[in-house]
């Protein structure tokens, strides 16, 4: 394990959380106006197994619900994982870092938007993550700026934004429904090109992709009238959310299994949804 690259990312990941809370701050700011701005408040944690992490939860007039939740951890993995994980079969011990990010909307013609990047070492370390764009109510705007932006730092970087984009599709889909939780984004993992430095900067301009266009398309929308109807669709769609997030999502059972914190872990899932 390589411990100047792994503090490289973990400060990284650090900055990052601070830039997006910072971000979505602002917008509460300016939908406040006058009156007192919701903040995110903050709560560390610790790995009994080593390491641990940070949760940033905010709850506001634009963000019904958004976390940007940062971890650290180490250890070794169990058993029952050890085939799953690359490199684990030939050594048990581990270190990983990621961010992650959640954002569910109050207004229905707002998208809710999920983003995480991570890093995870083994006898081999490689990175992982995307960001993809949930609207309850498409506008084909959004959605063509969303992965334009995520398109630029492929094509940036020499990635295959077509595959990663395919790749989002065929990861972020309900197959018990036989629909997609969203429109889609960018999905990768398993990344060890052999060059660090070329996938640490790919994995960097992902999230300032995600910093500038999500926030961009946030303050597009988060002005528009809505009716209780609409709302009720809203809380529909966030129950697609949380069956995909507990039933198929595979940072959710790396979570549970490595012994991460159970709130942090389940800070994905909204603060209301509803099913027919």
């Amino acid at each position: 394990m390589t411990t100047c690259h792994n503090e490289r990312v973990a400060t990284w990941f650090a900055q990052l959380r601070d830039r997006l809370c910072g971000a979505f701050e602002t917008i509460e700011a300016e939908a406040a106006g006058d009156a007192p701005p919701a903040r995110f408040e903050r709560q560390g944690w610790e790995r009994s197994g080593g390491g641990g992490g940070e949760m940033a939860l905010m709850r506001g007039r634009v963000f019904e619900k958004v976390g940007v939740n940062v971890s650290v951890v180490h250890g070794e993995f169990a058993p029952e994982l050890r085939a799953l994980v690359p490199g684990a079969d030939r050594d048990p011990r581990f270190w990983a870092a990621g961010i992650s990010t959640v954002a569910h909307m109050r207004s229905p013609m707002v998208p809710a938007s999920h983003m995480n990047t991570r890093r995870i070492v083994t006898t081999r370390g490689w990175f992982g993550g995307g960001a993809d764009l949930t609207p309850c109510f498409p506008f084909d705007e959004d959605t063509r700026d969303f992965h334009a932006a995520l398109g630029a730092a492929c094509d940036a970087h020499g990635r295959d934004h077509k595959a990663l984009s395919e790749w989002c599709d065929r990861y972020f889909h309900l197959p018990h429904r036989g629909e997609s939780r969203g429109v889609g984004g960018i999905f990768f993992d398993d990344l060890d090109s052999g060059d660090f430095e070329a996938d640490f900067a790919f994995t960097r301009a992902v999230g300032e992709a995600f910093l500038t266009i999500f926030p961009a398309l946030v303050r597009r929308r988060m002005g528009l009238p809505w009716t209780d109807e609409q709302r009720r669709a809203l809380l529909v769609k966030r129950g697609r959310y949380v069956e995909f997030n507990l039933l198929h999502d595979r940072g959710t059972l790396f979570g549970l299994k490595t012994g991460g914190n159970i709130e942090a872990i389940l800070m994905s899932l909204p603060p209301e949804a509803a099913w027919p």
